[in-house]
């Protein structure tokens, strides 16, 4: 079994078609079919069941699908650790964040490590807050910040770096616009615009409401935090978002209003993989990331 052939199944697994895999890998489509069929030969199972121009796993493709996206994060993370340990300020660092994080703690905290590490590298996966613990879990980001921040269990470590405020946002011709504050229990009556079920936030928001008594009445969802700041502007809706989405980026016609009785908060802060270590590069921006927010608390 050669490392090449492993690529090549890979690139086919996942592209379902041999046609898209071989332009992808800019190799010819009779090389790539050459190579998968030597790979089966040798392994004595079918891997892929053929469907004219496409192709789809077999059962035990899926199998030896999963080992070997394993082995070769494997083989790049031996390959990263050997370059960084030769100069950890010119490595690279694989983390993941969810759009919340996107707007503005991420930029952030990004713009002031890299001014004391001008020649790190980044790579961004941007994903929902489960999607993210089992990037983690697998290997394919050593690092995520997250908001709010998963319990710790055998196979993924979490630290609180602060705790941030949710705030309403609400169409600026609202009968609420003109409140310095609002309780929670003011939006009972009120249309929700929130992400759909499954997201986090909704379930920090759809908890504390029921806290109070009540089911927030969703009518509009976005997948992303500008569609639902879009919706708000339109005036369908109200919604409660993160205060750090809002940092010089108020939507028009929208006003914002601070949350009490009770307010409503959430964690952010970093995961990391409790059964491997961080690459150098890595260890570098989560003590920063810890040494930054730590600073920052004190002076709040």
């Amino acid at each position: 079994m050669e490392l090449r052939q492993i690529m090549y199944f890979i690139e086919v697994a996942e592209r379902e078609h041999m046609t898209d895999a071989a332009n992808a890998l800019h190799v010819a489509q009779s090389a790539i079919s050459r190579q998968i069929v030597n790979l089966e030969n040798e392994l004595g199972v079918k891997l892929f069941i053929r469907e004219g121009r496409n192709v789809r796993l077999t059962p035990i493709g899926h199998i030896f699908l999963e080992h070997m996206r394993n082995a070769v994060n494997a083989l790049e993370h031996a390959k990263q650790v050997m370059d960084e340990y030769v100069d950890p300020e010119r490595g690279t660092i694989h983390i993941g964040f969810t759009s919340s994080l996107a707007s503005y703690i991420l930029p952030t905290s990004i713009s002031v490590f890299r001014k004391e590490h001008p020649n790190v590298k980044f790579q961004f996966f941007q994903g929902t807050y489960y999607e993210l613990e089992e990037k983690i879990i697998i290997g394919d980001i050593n690092i995520a910040l997250m908001g709010p921040v998963p319990q710790a269990s055998k196979r993924i470590k979490s630290s609180i770096l602060f705790t941030e405020k949710m705030d309403a946002l609400i169409p600026r011709n609202h009968k609420l616009a003109s409140f310095p504050s609002i309780r929670l229990t003011d939006l009972r009556d009120e249309t929700f615009v929130l992400f759909p079920k499954g997201f986090i936030l909704r379930d920090i928001i759809t908890n504390a409401c029921q806290q109070l008594g009540f089911e927030p009445n969703v009518s509009f969802e976005g997948e992303e935090m500008t569609a639902i700041k879009g919706l708000v502007s339109a005036g369908l809706g109200i919604s409660l978002v993160p205060e750090f989405t809002l940092v010089d980026n108020i939507p028009r016609a929208t006003v914002r209003i601070p949350v009490r009785e009770p307010a409503v908060t959430r964690t952010i802060g970093t995961v990391i993989s409790s059964e491997r270590p961080l690459l150098p590069t890595e260890e570098l921006f989560y003590n920063f990331l810890h040494h930054f927010y730590t600073n920052l608390g004190k002076y709040q």
